[in-house]
């Protein structure tokens, strides 16, 4: 399992976040402290707290990690 931080601000920022993990097949999940949601769900997210930055995990994914960080450089915070 990979992971990295990413940073969320706006309503804006998670839709297009989503959108993004969309193209990807396989298992992501955001983590903040015990709470664990998919990725690539918007009720999920918004049910985070979005002040903090998130941890990006990657479970299970043919892609590159190379290519997904590219994808969300945006929101990668280190």
């Amino acid at each position: 399992m990979k992971s990295f931080k990413i940073k969320l601000q706006s309503i804006e920022d998670v839709k297009k976040f989503v959108n993004i993990m969309a193209q990807f097949n396989g298992y992501f999940d955001l983590v903040s402290g015990k709470y664990i949601v998919d990725a690539k769900s918007v009720m999920g997210i918004f049910s985070m707290d979005l002040s903090k930055a998130l941890e990006l995990r990657i479970l299970e994914t043919n892609e590159q990690e190379s290519v997904i960080k590219e994808a969300l450089k945006q929101y990668i915070v280190e």
